[in-house]
């Protein structure tokens, strides 16, 4: 399967990292387009977006000023399925992504994306102490999976308040 395209732009307020892409997401070219992934319904509750988008509208998200990549960009059907020689490359080229690209704001969808992206060994949600890129904010906040354990009412307050620093 062929991974999917990256939305980015220069000064982007936000830019969004997940693990990488899933299975049905490289079926369709689209960021979080599983039907269980609940990324888009965060969005909008949390008061990110105007209204809830579909995956097939996720290049609209770059209006907004937020953007869409992966710290790895070969889909799998699980990001236990990632290498980590891949956590590796896909942690330089983010950095290189990052520092071209400037964002105000990195937030990871997923606590484990940030730790291999940070290599700590623990993190707690929201705005992080210290950025790996200095000058632009790191962010965790919980993954959009529907495998995740954490009611959704706990995941928008953790987005809704990335809202508010945006």
């Amino acid at each position: 399967m062929n991974p999917i395209n990256d939305h980015l732009k220069r000064n982007l307020n936000i830019l969004f990292v997940g693990y990488n892409p899933s299975l049905r997401s490289a079926e369709t070219g689209y960021h979080y387009a599983n039907p269980s992934n609940r990324f888009w319904k965060i969005l909008y509750r949390s008061g990110l977006t105007p209204r809830k988008y579909n995956a097939d509208e996720n290049d609209k998200l770059l209006e907004l000023g937020y953007g869409l990549t992966n710290i790895v960009s070969r889909p799998t059907r699980a990001a236990s399925d990632i290498t980590k020689d891949e956590y590796i490359q896909g942690k330089t080229e983010l950095i290189e992504k990052i520092k071209y690209y400037q964002p105000k704001i990195i937030c990871f969808v997923g606590k484990g994306v940030y730790l291999k992206y940070s290599g700590k060994k623990k993190a707690g949600w929201g705005m992080q102490d210290e950025s790996v890129v200095p000058g632009i904010i790191d962010y965790v906040a919980p993954s959009s999976s529907g495998l995740v354990r954490m009611k959704i009412e706990d995941v928008v307050k953790i987005y809704s308040k990335l809202a508010k620093i945006k």
